[in-house]
């Protein structure tokens, strides 16, 4: 398997191109479907397995909120159980 580069990569989109992606990925999570998008260049493919959880954090500056896909490159660990 090639190895993948590290990324950590934010990037920021208008509301409603941010709603379109939201909406896609609400439709793929409905149907039990893998996700895929495009991100700084590179499409990225979630299984349908992926883990999804919600984020929040606080510091003196300010709040976020993350909605995140987790999932291992391994093939065989992305079965759903």
């Amino acid at each position: 398997m090639k190895r993948k580069k590290k990324r950590d990569i934010e990037k920021a989109y208008s509301t409603r191109a941010f709603v379109a992606k939201l909406r896609r990925l609400a439709d793929a999570l409905e149907r039990g479907e893998p996700f895929a998008i495009r991100v700084a260049g590179e499409t990225v493919r979630a299984p349908a397995a992926a883990v999804v959880s919600i984020e929040h954090e606080r510091d003196a500056e300010g709040e976020e909120l993350e909605f995140q896909l987790r999932w291992l490159r391994s093939p065989a660990r992305n079965t759903k159980a």
